[in-house]
């Protein structure tokens, strides 16, 4: 995978897998603002198209919408 170093990806979140639209190598977790190096990254949203830097995260976004 073609990465940009210090510059944040861009991505396309789907079921198992994200594609890469835009090179990087890292994502911005969308509910603390943490830095996710590309292969760390283990948890998002399909529906929201959001990457979250830990389970717990992820999961009080989701919680919170509902």
């Amino acid at each position: 995978m073609l990465m940009s170093a210090g510059r944040p990806a861009r991505l396309h979140y789907m079921a198992n897998q994200f594609r890469l639209l835009a090179s990087g190598d890292h994502v911005i977790c969308a509910a603390s603002g943490e830095r996710i190096p590309l292969d760390e990254l283990r948890y998002w949203s399909v529906a929201r198209q959001e990457p979250y830097a830990s389970a717990e995260l992820a999961t009080r976004a989701m919680v919170t919408v509902a």
